[in-house]
């Protein structure tokens, strides 16, 4: 089964009509997108683009042979015609069937926006899955990879709309509709996004792939999928963005859990403001385990149980658990451990580390077994982690012994740290910079 993609971006094509934003002024060339339609096999086409019998033949194809077209959303984009000799479009009822006389199957999937989305299987098997701009399955996905009423397996191919709904990819994988064998291609794709390396480095961390107009994709093909690092540590100044890169990069995987370091502050409203804020951001299907004891939590990827996160069962005082899969032992979820530098705050006013004599009597031993032991945990997981931290060494020098001491060990565990992950980044200005990977 062949898929030629007419178009790959929002309804109203890339760049936008008379748009002067940054990214439709650089979206040229591959990555000028018009609104995204597929022609399946040369005889099924879902949703029109403009001027499709141009769009068509640009890619090589001919609509001479489309016997039925379909419609995934309501459009509001720029006026689409029909071409004459095509038949007029219409739309599948939610959770119908539809066999094409050429031995395509289509059934209508429910989303949670108005539209429907798609799957189409070829003759020989193959399967896909195709969801309009913005949205994601609204039914319950069961455990056999398919959306209640499919068939089982996962799909050889997902089109959906990455960037605007990571969530939608999230939920396929939580169910097995998604699979390392699946390829994920980004359609949809609008002006919130740069163009060109940022748009296909962003893709990448979320195991998609964009190709340009006018691509025909061969369901089934083997396709290399983007190769996801295990560990990567997002350095950056205070509000440079870094956490919200470190998030961006598990939107699109289930079950992730999201490890506070920097627990409650009774009285400091700024601080509450600042918690409230990142936990409105993180998706509601993640888990939030407010605990510094992070070496369990790496630990539980060899040992298969979530062996040491005691705020998934609210056992410390410390933690806190949140989120629809809080107390579920799970030693394979992806941790998002943000931030380090508040890890190392905890355990230097644990050692006693602010107090010039302490430090000398047995302090700096004891920090150095702390973070030692952090490092090596790192170095063994199996578990897929993310992890930030401050880049505080570019500054003024701090005025007090202990805020020099604060900044020194502070290096020394980025650097520590870093040199376990296969990727660091450095955001700076909300824009990440690849050190490594």
């Amino acid at each position: 089964m062949d898929v030629t993609l007419l178009g790959t971006g929002a309804p109203q094509g890339l760049p936008r009509p008379g748009c002067p934003c940054a990214a439709c002024a650089t979206a040229v060339g591959d990555e000028a997108r018009a609104a995204t339609a597929l022609l399946v096999d040369g005889a099924l086409m879902i949703d029109l683009t403009p001027g499709p019998a141009f769009a068509a033949a640009r890619a090589g194809q001919s609509l001479t042979g489309v016997r039925q077209v379909l419609l995934s959303h309501p459009h509001d984009g720029p006026v689409m015609e029909v071409p004459a000799g095509l038949p007029q479009p219409g739309r599948v009822a939610d959770g119908r069937e539809l066999a094409l006389l050429d031995g395509h199957r289509v059934r209508a999937v429910a989303v949670d926006i108005p539209g429907t989305g798609y799957e189409i299987s070829g003759a020989a098997g193959q399967r896909l899955l195709y969801l309009p701009p913005g949205a994601a399955p609204a039914g319950p996905v069961n455990g056999n990879g398919r959306t209640a009423g499919g068939g089982t397996g996962p799909y050889d191919l997902v089109l959906l709309d990455v960037l605007e709904r990571p969530d939608a990819l999230a939920k396929l994988r939580a169910s097995g509709a998604v699979d390392a064998a699946t390829d994920v291609v980004a359609v949809h794709i609008d002006h919130d996004v740069p163009p060109g390396p940022e748009l296909h480095r962003r893709l990448a961390a979320a195991g998609a792939r964009a190709v340009p107009d006018g691509s025909t994709l061969v369901v089934g093909e083997f396709h290399a999928v983007p190769d996801l690092p295990r560990r990567t540590l997002v350095l950056g100044g205070a509000r440079s963005g870094k956490s919200v890169e470190a998030e961006r990069r598990l939107a699109a995987f289930p079950d992730v859990v999201y490890v506070a370091t920097g627990g409650t502050r009774d009285g400091d409203q700024d601080w509450a403001q600042r918690v409230s804020l990142h936990r409105e951001r993180r998706p509601g299907s993640w888990r939030t385990v407010e605990t510094c004891d992070l070496v369990p939590l790496l630990e539980a990827g060899r040992t298969g149980t979530d062996a040491g996160a005691r705020g998934a069962d609210a056992e410390g005082p410390d933690t806190e658990a949140e989120g629809p899969g809080a107390g579920r032992p799970d030693g394979t979820s992806p941790l998002l451990i943000d931030c380090l530098a508040l890890w190392l705050t905890h355990v230097m006013d644990e050692v006693g580390a602010w107090d010039d004599a302490t430090w000398e009597a047995g302090g700096r031993r004891a920090l150095r077994e702390r973070t030692d032991a952090l490092v090596a945990a790192v170095r063994q997981t199996h578990r897929t982690v993310v992890a930030v931290s401050n880049e505080v060494g570019s500054g003024v020098v701090p005025a007090t012994a202990a805020g020099r001491r604060f900044r020194d060990e502070l290096g020394r565990l980025n650097a520590a740290f870093g040199a376990e992950c296969e990727q660091l980044l450095l955001v700076v200005a909300g824009q990440a910079l690849a050190l490594r990977g």
